[in-house]
């Protein structure tokens, strides 16, 4: 049963608050059942890049994803969360829950440097990631995490993950390459892809965020992920697909981690199977809804632990 923010905020963190450690509970693990939605994903595939400003995607020539846009549905106003940098936040986005929940407040973050407690964890000490619950809830699903920051890796517990590869450097086209590899080899199994790069971050770092270099890092990756749509076509493999593009924070001049607009307001892009086309989100949507609404595609219902809402009105 989800639970939504408020009710849980009542609840569960009251009770978690009272932990001075936070012991193994698989609770969670009792709500990762089947429930009924009318088209349950065969693939869902998540694109994310590092660091991106609505303004910024506004400004860049991006045709692979403003076609995302026009045949799917979309924010250009959801919140991240807080601390707006990225450990954090992916944690957020694959979790389904804020620090205050899970417990991972900076980039630095270790499982044997914890902090504060996360309000419950698997018996390996992690806090509960969409690659459990689905490994868990739907039978014979793959799952894939694909990146070129190393820290990204730390909070998620990769026992859950069938393929894995990290690419040094910032380099991203052999990630693509391997996410369509990795899609073609299990075009006949559910799955759920991690696609993501760092390199749009380290250029608004390196240059500034709204740079013309920020902004053709931007066109760069979506290069990419046109070249990759056209293969998954050839495959007949993207039609069926749901389809996101996420980011964790924004930036301003060189940096980010405050909380300005422009650091905590990000795009979230979704198309697929029963996902209305060309619609403007307009409900409030944060990032930790991203896990819930992977969940609710795969029709596996959320841990009780977890925060996150899904969006309902972008289904038709």
């Amino acid at each position: 049963m989800s639970i939504s923010r408020r009710d849980f905020l009542k609840t569960g963190l009251a009770a978690g608050a009272a932990l001075a450690v936070a012991a193994p509970v698989e609770s969670f693990a009792k709500s990762g059942k089947s429930i009924k939605f009318k088209k349950k994903a065969k693939r869902v595939l998540v694109i994310a890049f590092d660091g991106i400003r609505v303004d910024g995607l506004a400004q860049a020539n991006t045709p692979n994803i403003d076609s995302l846009i026009k045949n799917g549905a979309a924010s250009m106003a959801t919140r991240d969360v807080m601390p707006s940098i990225t450990l954090p936040n992916f944690t957020s986005i694959f979790t389904g829950a804020g620090p205050e929940v899970h417990g991972v407040d900076t980039n630095s973050w270790k499982l044997d440097k914890i902090k504060l407690p996360a309000v419950e964890t698997d018996a390996d000490g992690y806090f509960p990631s969409v690659f459990k619950v689905l490994k868990e809830g739907v039978p014979g699903i793959k799952t894939a995490y694909f990146w070129n920051w190393k820290q990204l890796i730390n909070s998620i517990n990769k026992k859950y993950l069938d393929k894995t590869l990290y690419a040094q450097d910032d380099a991203y086209i052999p990630l693509y390459e391997e996410a369509f590899n990795f899609l073609k080899e299990n075009r006949d199994t559910p799955t759920m892809t991690f696609l993501y790069t760092v390199h749009t971050d380290h250029t608004g770092h390196k240059h500034s965020w709204m740079s013309p270099e920020y902004i053709k890092s931007i066109e760069e990756g979506d290069e990419q992920i046109g070249i990759l749509f056209d293969r998954l076509r050839k495959e007949n493999l993207f039609e069926d697909m749901h389809i996101m593009f996420i980011s964790d924070h924004g930036g301003i001049k060189k940096g980010h981690g405050g909380v300005s607009p422009e650091e905590m307001i990000v795009p979230w892009i979704i198309q697929g199977p029963g996902i209305k086309t060309g619609f403007t989100i307009e409900e409030p949507n944060n990032t930790v809804n991203t896990a819930s609404t992977i969940l609710h595609l795969f029709g596996v219902e959320q841990p009780l632990c977890w925060t996150g809402e899904v969006p309902y009105s972008i289904f038709k």
